[in-house]
């Protein structure tokens, strides 16, 4: 079987637990994930982002980890990959800005692979205009442009994630479990308990 790859798209200040999470659990279920940035070469890093909710009207931010970009956004082969991850943070209200970004999440949706955002993720999805009639969630704060984006955003719990179609998406990192649960299904992957001692 040839190798199964994932491309995440990260940024300065992208979500700590909502980059590395996922990249270390995909890595874990045997998914190459390939990890770029605008204007980062393969090797660089990013800063990650600790957000947390401590009593203020919104969430504070603290600086997280270095995480590695490992390839380059602009040797990006739609055909080598699986599917796409789409992280929140800060990082998405500038990355959207980036045309290669967004063409690279329209050919995603336009190929109906598999793609998985989280929290202000949905930021990048709904520049790149490809939300029309899909019921999703993400950060409460992105409501306003996923409905403006023509989007259909539904306020469920943190800890859900929504499937529609071939988009998985959570409000932010406490829908993990969920969110990673519902896209490795999507990518075809089947997880089987079995007792110990059993065939």
């Amino acid at each position: 079987m040839s190798e199964r790859k994932i491309l995440m798209i990260v940024g300065d200040f992208v979500e700590d637990y909502e980059v590395m999470v996922p990249y270390q659990a995909l890595e874990a279920f045997g998914f190459k994930v390939d990890t770029v940035c605008p204007d980062k070469k393969p090797g660089e890093t990013v800063i990650t982002a600790v957000h947390d909710f401590e009593g203020f009207q919104t969430y504070t931010e603290k600086p997280g980890h270095k995480f590695q970009v490992n390839a380059d956004l602009y040797s990006v082969v739609l055909e080598h990959y699986d599917g796409l991850f789409v992280p929140g943070g800060r990082a998405p209200e500038y990355l959207r800005l980036n045309q290669k970004v967004l063409e690279i999440v329209k050919a995603f949706f336009a190929a109906k692979k598999p793609v998985a955002a989280i929290c202000h993720g949905l930021q990048i999805l709904a520049a790149a205009k490809v939300l029309q009639g899909t019921e999703c969630t993400g950060y409460p704060a992105c409501a306003p442009e996923i409905e403006l984006a023509g989007g259909k955003y539904k306020q469920v719990p943190a800890t859900d994630a929504i499937v529609h179609g071939n988009l998985v998406s959570s409000p932010a990192w406490p829908g993990h479990q969920s969110l990673l649960k519902e896209f490795v299904k999507l990518l075809g992957v089947e997880i089987v308990h079995r007792k110990k001692g059993v065939a």
